[in-house]
């Protein structure tokens, strides 16, 4: 192949033809896998994670050397990738994610006679996904949304990010070699790079949902265009956040000084670069000049250790210093404690006031993408609530509070808000399990879904129902005597794969 799809480690991009190439192939694998068996899926998904398993030393050398970031930070996030394929694997064979639902013909049924009805949930075609900069594994070329499409049943066209060119195409060619030998039809997943690709991949009319993890913007303007095709699509986008973190006065007086030293690291972990760093932080307003400095003294020593990094790329190096610059000079703001905008940045940490932000609540909406985050002083605990008002949609908020706070009405609106509300906790991290939740409402995302954990599978699937069809016709989980051994509602009732089966495929109640 050619230009930027797989095998090219270039600074060429794709064409619109070998764009329009691979979307076909998809689509065409698509065609051909979509009734592959859960257990043969699962077996696709083990080797592209075996795989990258075996390719680790490789990836992690790459990748160390187009992201500035550190061996250590990309082996783990090499490892949560290989560990989500395979928690994704376990899911689909579990069968729940089919939502397999029969209802037998009822002649008695209380509005009057039912048909046989059967419905269960199948994929949604080719999918378009865009890589993050930030998350070069986790949140990339076989990162969550890659990964949940493929469990789902879909293909995957997948838009590198230009931040780790390299790092991509080596993946993807990881990642194919992975399937070819597995023997999952050739297309199932392809690369593709540059701007001129990524919108035509949004476009194309084979292209059935879009998974995006990016910028505000970027993200906006592609959830724009998605809507605009004469067929619209789902556009499933991870936007980001500032991660408002709420001290309540007696968390701070019972512990302080843990608090900032739990603060520090959190919104200096990866170089403040994560999606879920805390970019918030209210807590009660210091009674003199003396609390202000020991605050300032605290902060200080929790960030004594800390050792800067180069940020991803010189692009979003300068789009911090501008956003670290325009809000520090804002009405109202000041320096709390002083970083630098040094090739290798040291934490800035700025102050403003309750009275400030509700003045102008954009104050509370400017993200910095890097170490820098905003303290907000209040005066009175009571005004929590109204302050959690002022806040956009957000991937995360935290309460620092003690077990006897009455936290009830802030707790609501951070639910209102919030994909994920933490107790005592800090957000970075974001395991992938079967609970979790990585979203929360716009800006954060584009929809109310989640980008990680199993639940994250449900995005590329859409219900199907197959009214009075000979039981030979029904798909496999819609079966009576259930082949696929899934999980089933028959009648209203719940059935695991071990319960005993009654009836027969022919319709009627059992």
């Amino acid at each position: 192949m050619t230009g930027g799809l797989v095998g090219a480690v270039t600074d060429e991009t794709t064409t619109a033809g070998e764009l329009a190439a691979a979307v076909e192939a998809a689509q065409s694998a698509f065609e051909r896998g979509r009734t592959a068996t859960p257990a043969t899926r699962a077996a696709w998904l083990e080797a592209v994670a075996d795989g990258l398993a075996q390719d680790a030393e490789t990836l992690v050398e790459i990748a160390a050397r187009e992201t500035h970031l550190g061996v250590p930070r990309l082996e783990g996030e090499l490892n949560r990738t290989v560990f989500q394929l395979r928690l994704f694997a376990a899911e689909i064979l579990q069968g729940e994610h089919f939502d397999a639902t029969i209802d037998h013909a009822d002649p008695a049924w209380g509005m009057g006679p039912r048909p046989d009805l059967r419905r269960y949930n199948v994929p949604v075609g080719v999918v378009g996904v865009f890589g993050a900069s930030n998350f070069p594994f986790a949140f990339s070329v076989m990162g969550g949304d890659s990964a949940s499409a493929l469990a789902a049943g879909c293909a995957v066209v997948h838009k590198a990010h230009d931040g780790h060119r390299g790092l991509a195409a080596r993946t993807a060619e990881t990642v194919t070699a992975a399937l070819a030998a597995s023997g999952a039809p050739s297309g199932l997943f392809s690369l593709v790079t540059g701007r001129r690709a990524a919108e035509a991949l949004v476009d194309h009319p084979l292209v059935k949902a879009i998974g995006f993890t990016g910028s505000t913007a970027g993200g906006r303007a592609l959830l724009d265009r998605a809507a605009a095709r004469p067929e619209p699509i789902p556009f499933f986008g991870e936007l980001g956040g500032i991660n408002a973190v709420f001290v309540t006065p007696n968390a701070w007086a019972a512990r302080r000084d843990e608090i900032l030293a739990g603060y520090a690291g959190s919104f200096t972990l990866g170089m403040g670069q994560f999606c879920t760093k805390p970019g918030l932080l209210f807590i009660p307003a210091a009674g003199s000049a003396g609390e202000t400095e020991e605050a300032r003294r605290v902060l200080a020593g929790a960030l004594a250790g800390f050792t800067p990094a180069q940020l991803l790329s010189e692009r979003l190096h300068g789009g911090y210093r501008d956003a670290v610059r325009g809000l520090s000079g804002a009405d109202g703001v000041e320096v709390l404690l002083e970083g630098d905008f040094a090739e290798a940045p040291a934490p800035t940490i700025l102050r403003t006031t309750a009275d400030a932000v509700r003045r102008d609540p954009a104050l509370l909406k400017q993200e910095m993408f890097g170490p820098a985050s905003l303290v907000v002083e209040y005066t009175d605990g009571a005004e929590l609530p109204g302050l959690a008002e002022l806040l956009e949609g957000q991937l995360t908020t935290t309460l620092q509070a003690e077990e006897d706070d009455d936290v009830t009405e802030l707790g609501a609106r951070l639910t209102d808000i919030s994909g994920r509300v933490l107790w005592n906790g800090w957000p970075t991290g974001v395991t992938v399990s079967y609970a979790q939740n990585h979203g929360g409402p716009y800006p954060a995302t584009t929809s109310a879904t989640t980008s990680v954990g199993t639940a994250a599978i449900r995005r590329f699937l859409r219900p199907v129902a197959y009214q009075s069809f000979p039981a030979a016709r029904l798909p496999e989980p819609l079966r009576d005597s259930n082949p696929w051994n899934v999980p089933q509602r028959v009648d209203g009732v719940w059935r695991r794969p071990s319960d005993p089966v009654p009836g027969t495929e022919t319709g009627g109640r059992p």
